[in-house]
């Protein structure tokens, strides 16, 4: 899996392509715990590219959920492609982040 960072004014843009499963999973985790501990409150999970997530997966971004709010903050997630957004259907983590069909208007609700 490949992860690209950048940050849009306040807020820090997570690319992610390939598959988020057990075994790139702590990959992520690295990513988003870094930006808890630098205190960056507003993250986007652009998910354009990425194929597949497993439960590990499911599982980093649950915990980040829970790191930012302790910051006051949010994470979002954008652009799921079909498979990906079942499996958050599915496993009802559709209630618990914010997903965007665009990744401009993730940031422009983030603002």
């Amino acid at each position: 899996m490949e992860i690209n960072q950048e940050k849009q004014e306040t807020i820090n843009i997570v690319s992610l392509k390939g598959r988020l499963d057990a075994g790139t999973s702590g990959q992520l985790e690295e990513s988003l715990n870094a930006l808890v501990e630098a205190g960056e409150p507003k993250v986007l999970v652009d998910c354009r590219e990425l194929d597949y997530i497993s439960s590990a997966g499911l599982r980093v971004l649950l915990a980040a959920a829970k790191q930012f709010k302790k910051l006051s903050g949010s994470i979002a997630l954008s652009t799921l492609n079909p498979n990906v957004k079942q499996v958050f259907e599915i496993s009802g983590f559709t209630s618990i982040f914010p997903i965007y069909g665009t990744r401009e208007e993730a940031v422009e609700a983030l603002s």
